[in-house]
C-alpha cells in the first residue's frame, strides 16, 4: 500500500496527516502555537514554530506506516499571504506578518500611486490589500530598513515549511497569486510589478503548478522525522486552493463555503474572470490551467472562538464537566433562538474585512440589544453576521455570472448544522458535505499522489476518493426572514463607514 502525507500550516495548529492511497486517514497529529498582537490590528506568528510544530506531526504520523519506504509523498497547504524573511544564512529574520495583519494601509495608498488600481486588478487580479504579501514587504522596508537590507529570501509560510524538508526556495502558482506580484493570468511573477515595488525577482522563489513535484526531503529532515529521503515534496496550495480540491471543487459550476478562522465563499473557474470592482479575489487554483474566485470574510469562525474565550467560560466549565466539545453545547442553545435572534445582529470585522469592503478599518458591532436578549442570542447572532458576510461574497460571485450548481461546506463551521442551515437559507441552495473531512490536508496530500504517478490527474482523483455525506435544504420561512435582516445587517456598514474611519484615528 502506498502513503501520502498532507500538512496544513494552520493559524491555530499544524495539522499533519497520513492518508493511503484510497484516501483513508491512516493517522494524524496536530501541535497549536499562538498568534502574537503586538498592536491594535498586527498579527504576527514565529515561523520556528510551525517548523517545529511540523516536525513534531511528521514524526508522529509517520510511525504508523509500517515500511517508511511505501511513504511516497508530502503535500503542503497553509495560511496565505504571511510574509517570511530568511537571510543569507536562510534563518528567519522577524516573525511573519500574517494573512489578518492590518498595519499596511499607508503602504496600500503608496501602492496605488505607484500604478492606477485598474493596473494592478488587470495584473494581479486584485486591487493591492493590507493583506496580502506585497503592502507587507514595502512597510518592513519603510519601517524596518535593517531587516529589509538583510533579506535574502522572501516566502510564504507553506514554503518556508518547503525550505526546511526540501532546501528548495519554491512556490506554487495559488499561493503565489496572494502576494499580489504574480501575473495571475499568465502564472508567473509579474517584472512589471516587481520593477514598479523595485523588488527584486531573486527574493523570489520558483513558481511550480500545485502538483509539480518541488524536491524531495533533506537526509537531515529524514532522519528526524522517520522518514526516507526519497520522499518527493510537491508545490502544494494555499488553504482554500486545497480546501477545493479536498471537497472535489475541481470543475465548473461547483463552489465550496469554508468557515474557519476566516471564511471564504470559493468558486472553481476553467477561464479567468476578473471582478473590475475589485470586491472578490482572483486567483490561479490547484488544477493546472484554472482558477477560482473568492470572497473572504476575515472574522468568521474567529467571531464565535473570540466569543467564546472571552464570554463563555461556562459553557466551557459545563463542557468539560459532560466531556463534550464546547461547541456542541453552544450549538444546542443556538438552535433554541429564532432565526434573526430577535432583532439582533452582529457585524463580524474583528479584523477589518475584505469582501465586499476591502475595509481595513471597520471593526465589530452588536446591533439591537436589549434586556430580552441573552447569551445564547449573541451566541445566534454572531453565527449569522457571519453568514450575512459570507452571503456578500456569494452575490457577488452570482454579479460576475460565476453559476453554481452545489455549494459544499467545510472547515470547523462547516460541522455545525445550524450554520449550514444559515448558509443554506441565505444562499437559497443546497448546502451539501462530504464524507472527507480532512480538508487542506487531503487535497494537498491527492495533489502529492499527483506529482508521484499514484493518480492521473487532479480531477480523477477527486472522482475516486470523495464522497457526499449530507444535504441541507433552504428553510422557505427563514429565507424571507434572513432576507430582510440581511438588508439591515448591509445597511449598518454604511452608516457606519465614515466613523469607523474616525475611530481609527483616535
Amino acid at each position: 500500500m502506498n502513503y501520502l502525507i498532507g500538512i496544513d500550516v494552520g493559524t491555530s495548529a499544524t495539522k499533519t496527516v497520513l492518508f493511503d492511497e484510497d484516501g483513508n486517514v491512516v493517522a494524524s497529529a496536530s501541535q497549536e502555537y499562538p498568534m502574537y498582537q503586538p498592536e491594535n490590528g498586527w498579527a504576527e506568528q514565529k515561523p520556528e514554530d510551525w517548523r517545529d510544530a511540523v516536525l513534531a506531526t511528521l514524526r508522529q504520523v509517520s510511525q504508523a506506516a509500517e515500511d517508511k519506504a511505501d511513504i511516497k509523498g508530502i503535500g503542503i497547504s497553509g495560511q496565505m499571504h504571511g510574509l517570511v524573511m530568511l537571510d543569507e544564512a536562510g534563518e528567519v529574520i522577524r516573525p511573519s506578518i500574517i494573512w489578518c495583519d492590518q498595519r499596511t494601509g499607508e503602504e496600500v495608498e503608496d501602492m496605488l500611486k505607484i500604478m492606477p488600481r485598474e493596473r494592478w486588478i488587470e495584473i494581479t487580479a486584485n486591487p493591492p490589500l493590507t493583506g496580502w504579501t506585497a503592502a507587507k514587504i514595502l512597510w518592513v522596508r519603510k519601517n524596518e530598513p535593517e531587516n529589509y537590507k538583510r533579506c535574502r529570501h522572501i516566502l510564504l509560510p507553506k514554503d518556508y515549511i518547503r525550505y526546511v524538508l526540501t532546501g528548495a526556495f519554491a512556490t506554487e502558482v495559488s499561493d503565489a497569486s496572494g502576494m499580489q506580484l504574480l501575473d495571475v493570468p499568465g502564472r508567473c511573477w509579474s517584472k512589471e510589478v516587481l520593477d514598479a515595488l523595485a523588488i527584486d525577482e531573486a527574493l523570489l522563489g520558483k513558481v511550480y503548478e500545485s502538483c509539480e513535484v518541488t524536491g524531495t526531503l533533506l537526509p537531515k529532515i529524514a532522519e528526524k522525522t522517520g522518514l526516507t529521503d526519497a520522499v518527493k515534496v510537491v508545490g502544494g496550495a494555499g488553504d482554500n486552493a486545497a480546501a477545493a480540491v479536498g471537497t472535489g471543487i475541481v470543475r465548473d459550476k461547483t463552489a465550496f463555503t469554508t468557515i474557519g478562522t476566516s471564511g471564504v465563499v470559493f468558486a472553481h473557474t476553467s477561464k479567468v474572470s476578473i471582478d473590475p470592482k475589485g470586491r472578490v479575489h482572483t486567483c490561479c487554483c490547484a488544477v493546472p490551467g484554472a482558477w477560482h474566485i473568492m470572497g473572504v470574510t476575515q472574522g468568521a469562525g474567529l467571531s464565535l472562538k473570540w466569543f467564546k474565550d472571552q464570554l463563555c467560560q461556562d459553557y466551557v466549565a459545563k463542557a468539560e464537566e459532560a466531556g463534550k466539545d464546547v461547541y456542541e453545547l453552544i450549538n444546542e442553545d443556538v438552535n433554541r433562538i429564532p432565526a434573526g435572534s430577535e432583532r439582533l445582529i452582529y457585524l463580524p470585522y474583528l479584523m477589518g474585512e475584505r469582501t465586499p469592503h476591502l475595509d481595513p478599518d471597520c471593526r465589530g458591532v452588536f446591533f439591537g440589544l436589549s434586556a430580552i436578549h441573552t447569551k445564547a442570542h449573541m451566541l445566534r447572532a454572531v453565527m449569522e453576521g457571519v453568514s450575512y458576510s459570507l452571503c456578500d461574497c456569494n452575490q457577488i460571485l452570482k454579479e460576475m455570472g460565476v453559476e453554481v450548481d452545489q455549494m459544499m461546506a467545510c472547515g470547523g463551521g462547516g460541522k455545525s448544522p445550524n450554520w449550514r442551515q444559515m448558509l443554506a437559507d441565505l444562499y437559497r441552495c443546497t448546502v451539501k458535505t462530504v464524507k472527507q473531512s480532512e480538508g487542506p490536508a487531503l487535497g494537498v496530500a491527492i495533489l502529492a499522489g499527483v506529482g508521484c504517478g499514484l493518480y492521473p490527474s487532479v480531477e480523477e482523483a477527486c472522482d475516486r476518493l470523495i464522497s457526499e455525506k449530507s444535504s441541507t435544504e433552504p428553510d422557505a420561512e427563514n429565507v424571507e426572514v434572513y432576507k430582510a435582516y440581511h438588508e439591515v445587517y448591509q445597511g449598518i456598514y454604511r452608516s457606519l463607514k465614515e466613523d469607523y474611519k474616525k475611530l481609527a484615528k483616535l
